[in-house]
């Protein structure tokens, strides 16, 4: 029987070898544990001082598992040796469409978290992500080696973190495309933060959809990081990844420039690939070159390279 005492041990075994990993690597933002134990069903990621846990909300939480909820926190408690309003508390319900960017909080309080070459600014209670998705560390390492010299477009670009990384790795111009205008904020802040000028660089608050039917202009490298599913108010219709995709790549291709790079990744568990989509273009499968070693979930996203056909 899983007890106090297992969990705080997975938890010390788990953060020294993290811990010491991201301090080699230059990075503050990490998870510690992932539903390893069957009976914690919890997720424990690290932001530089604090700590983020996630629990799975049932519509009914027995006694038992209040009892490990609070066993888990007990845990991160003593082994990073962090106060109580230092380690912050989500519940994860199954989210559906905008839902999952609604407001928790109204704190407005932002901690700086490293990652390799960039800082980002990370809200830790207003919303249920943070700002920063761990998930997608190796993708923006991809992104900032790729990005010297070239044109690049972001499509639901969330807070910005990967514009970042272009900016940085030495992208002539970035374009970032979100339907959020407070994410678009939240981006420009990251630039800011990174001293990056924004003269060269567009921000647009437009959905993705819209803006690949209209756009004209050549990007070099795209980056499209769909939701799963979107019942925004502000779009016409509803959107379900898998549904869309056909029509998403076919609009992104007419705007990648001859060998440029597209790289498509989404979250859904079960992603299927459209066999429409091979006949289009060259696709690859590299989603275990980003998935991160901190975690546990190997269908955490799914990640396709994709380019032009050779010309005949």
């Amino acid at each position: 029987m899983a007890d106090q005492k297992t969990i705080q041990n997975r938890i010390e075994k788990n953060y020294k070898h993290r811990a010491k990993w991201a301090r080699k690597e230059g990075i503050e933002g990490f998870r510690i544990y992932e539903k390893d134990i069957p009976e914690f069903p919890f997720i424990v990621d690290v932001y530089k001082d604090h700590a983020v846990i996630f629990e799975k909300r049932d519509d009914e939480i027995d006694a038992e598992k209040f009892e490990h909820f609070n066993y888990i926190i007990s845990a991160v408690k003593n082994v990073l040796n962090l106060p109580e309003e230092k380690i912050v508390i989500k519940s994860r319900k199954k989210q559906k469409g905008a839902t999952q960017y609604e407001r928790l909080e109204e704190r407005n309080e932002t901690i700086i978290v490293k990652e390799y070459q960039a800082e980002f600014l990370v809200n830790l209670h207003d919303y249920l992500d943070t700002g920063l998705f761990l998930d997608h560390r190796p993708m923006r390492q991809f992104i900032f080696n790729e990005a010297r010299g070239k044109k690049f477009l972001n499509l639901f670009s969330y807070t910005g973190t990967v514009s970042v990384m272009a900016a940085l790795g030495g992208a002539t111009h970035v374009t970032s495309v979100d339907l959020s205008g407070t994410y678009q904020d939240w981006a420009r802040k990251n630039f800011e933060h990174n001293k990056i000028s924004l003269k060269e660089h567009n921000f647009i608050v437009q959905s993705a959809l819209d803006y690949l039917e209209k756009a004209v202009n050549k990007f070099d490298l795209i980056f499209l990081d769909p939701p799963t599913f979107s019942n925004s108010k502000k779009m016409e219709e509803d959107f379900e990844v898998e549904k869309d995709q056909v029509v998403l790549i076919k609009n992104c291709l007419r705007l990648l420039s001859p060998g440029g790079t597209l790289y498509f990744s989404n979250n859904k568990r079960k992603f299927k690939l459209d066999p429409a989509i091979l006949e289009m273009a060259v696709v690859q499968d590299i989603t275990d070159k980003t998935i991160p070693m901190d975690f546990r979930e190997r269908s955490i996203h799914h990640c396709f390279k994709i380019t032009h056909l050779p010309k005949k």
